[in-house]
């Protein structure tokens, strides 16, 4: 469907995509510790399997916290990530 940014093809209706960095601070300018930071459910897509729709390379996506699949490839974390546990997209 679009380009690949990603050493994965991904199959069927899944996507690539590579996690955001957790804010280091609040919108109030106070510093978070590594402990008090939860865990992102933003991403940036980097591969779009064939049969997904709406999705395409680069576009940040808001995903299930706990539905994804993790691996490590040459130092870079990516999600593959099915398409009905994307919640949206934000806007750029």
């Amino acid at each position: 469907m679009s380009s690949q940014n990603a050493p994965i093809k991904p199959l069927g209706d899944r996507v690539v995509a590579t996690r955001d960095k957790a804010a280091d601070k609040t919108a109030g300018g106070l510093y978070l510790p590594d402990s008090a930071k939860e865990k992102p459910v933003a991403a940036t897509v980097a591969a779009v399997g064939p049969d997904a729709t709406d999705i395409t390379v680069g576009d940040k996506i808001l995903y299930k916290e706990y539905s994804t699949t993790e691996l490590t490839i040459d130092g870079t974390d990516y999600l593959i990530v099915k398409q009905e546990d994307i919640l949206g997209t934000l806007a750029a």
